[in-house]
Parts: structure tokens; sequence; C-alpha cells
């Protein structure tokens, strides 16, 4: 028994379904249909092993080598496909969810084949082919940055607010700033759920150095007195202190546009 992809089928499903298929293959003696214990059990450990979440339908498709009449092995690729269904659903696997056992007869030889190698790709051609057809994984959304609470946040995005900025040196939040949070915080008294980290930034100092001088206290620590500068006005709007944290970046995340949009304090959700 051997595991193996269709992988033409695959790439036409995942244009047209994003659908995945798996199959299993169960290899038969000549002229017979009768299946062993081992290889019931494959069949069976291949299905109970994939995700029963993901399997939409199963089907079962018995073949033939190219010798013997078309009648009989037509009849005998049913037999084959039906004794696979049979261990299948008597392993209490549900019988609905195979929507086909179909046998398709005789596999032909390919004209140009060398000699040598037709016995083995008969043996392999007296066979039956359980196909799993699974559903598509669930979308991995990654997270991004927004101008405002997205619609269905992840883990990672970053609320950008475009009036969130500070004057150079300083941690005090201006008008425009009060304002754009004053709309921010009805956003998340609606989405009570939501954590998130305060982050502060800064502008315009020497890498080596990494953060910045807070004119008020003189101390080099702007970048985290711009993000407490924002927590705390949040608590008052009546954001709960549980579901934030504040920490400041210094000038290790710049934005890539002008010095000023550094500036910044951004809110970065860490729980949906």
């Amino acid at each position: 028994m051997r595991l193996k992809f269709l992988f033409p089928l695959l790439f036409l499903c995942a244009f047209a379904h994003a659908q995945e298929n798996v199959v299993q293959s169960v290899y038969f003696q000549f002229d017979k249909f009768a299946l062993d214990a081992k290889q019931g059990q494959e069949v069976v450990d291949f299905i109970k092993k994939a995700d029963s979440t993901r399997i939409e339908s199963i089907e079962i498709f018995g073949y033939t080598d190219d010798r013997g009449k078309d009648a009989y092995n037509t009849k005998l690729s049913t037999q084959r496909a039906a004794e696979v269904q049979k261990r299948i659903v008597a392993a209490g696997i549900k019988s609905k969810v195979i929507v086909t056992i179909e046998g398709k007869g005789k596999i032909m030889i390919e004209d140009d084949l060398e000699p040598e190698k037709i016995p083995e790709k008969r043996s392999k051609n007296r066979r039956v082919d359980v196909v799993l057809n699974l559903r598509p994984l669930p979308k991995i959304q990654l997270p991004g940055m927004y101008t405002s609470i997205p619609k269905n946040p992840v883990i990672g995005d970053h609320i950008y607010l475009e009036n969130l900025l500070f004057e150079r040196g300083s941690s005090k939040l201006t008008f425009k700033a009060k304002t754009q949070l004053d709309q921010l915080a009805k956003i998340l008294q609606k989405n009570k759920n939501l954590e998130f980290e305060v982050q502060g930034h800064v502008c315009c100092v020497p890498p080596y150095q990494n953060e910045a001088i807070d004119l008020a206290t003189r101390k080099r620590k702007l970048s985290t007195n711009r993000a407490e500068a924002v927590y705390k006005y949040l608590i008052f709007k009546k954001i709960a202190k549980e579901r934030m944290t504040f920490k400041g970046y210094g000038n290790k995340v710049p934005l890539g546009k002008e010095t000023e949009y550094d500036r910044r304090v951004e809110l970065v959700i860490t729980k949906v």
C-alpha cells in the first residue's frame, strides 16, 4: 500500500474549489478482490489519521490490469472497490460520506513501455484508490496596519492614528491627538474583548542611543513617556487598564516616511 497525491487534480482544484485531494492505494493479486486484514487496517488508519473536520467526501475507484475482457474487468474492479468500502464502513466510518464506489475496469499499458517494466506496471494497476476530498484550510489572516480598529481584528494588528503624533522632545498629547483618541475609545468600548499594547516611538536620535530625551523630565525615556501618556488618557476615557500595557520602542521601528511620523504612538492588538 502506498500513499500518494493526485498532483494534476490538486492543481486544478486549487483554482476551481481550493480543494485538496489525497489518495491511498490498495494493491491486489492477479484476478483477486479479497482484502486482507493488513491492507484493510492501513486504509482505515489512512482515513482516521486525516483531519475529520476537513473530510468533505470519500470516493473509491477500483481498477484492473489490461488483461481479460472488458466486462469481466469492470466486474472485478467493482468488486475490489466494494470490498474496500465494506472494510471502511465496518471500522465505523459513516457510509454517507462515501459518495462514489465505482469500478473503472482495466488500465491500458502504454505502447512504448519497455517489456521488462510491464509486470511491475500491471501490478500497480491492480488496485483501488481511496480518495479523500478535503475542505480547504481556514484562511490565515495576517496582521496588518490600520488607521482604526478593523472589523475582524487579529493578534498583531497595528492601529496607527494619523493625528497621534507628538512635538519634538515632547510626550504631551495634542488637541488633535486627544480628539482621535476619544473616537478610538468609543470603538474600544464596543470591542471589550480586545487587549492591546500601547507602543511609543521617537525620531531623530543616533542609532547607538536608541531612545530620546523627554524635555519635560530631562530623562532619556521619551518613547515610554509617550506610550504612558496614551495609556493614561485611555484609562481616563474609561478603558479598563487590565486590557492595556505600554512600552517604549525608541527609534527601533521607523515607518520609513518623514521623521515627524516616527514621533508617534501605535496600538498593537495582543488578544481578540
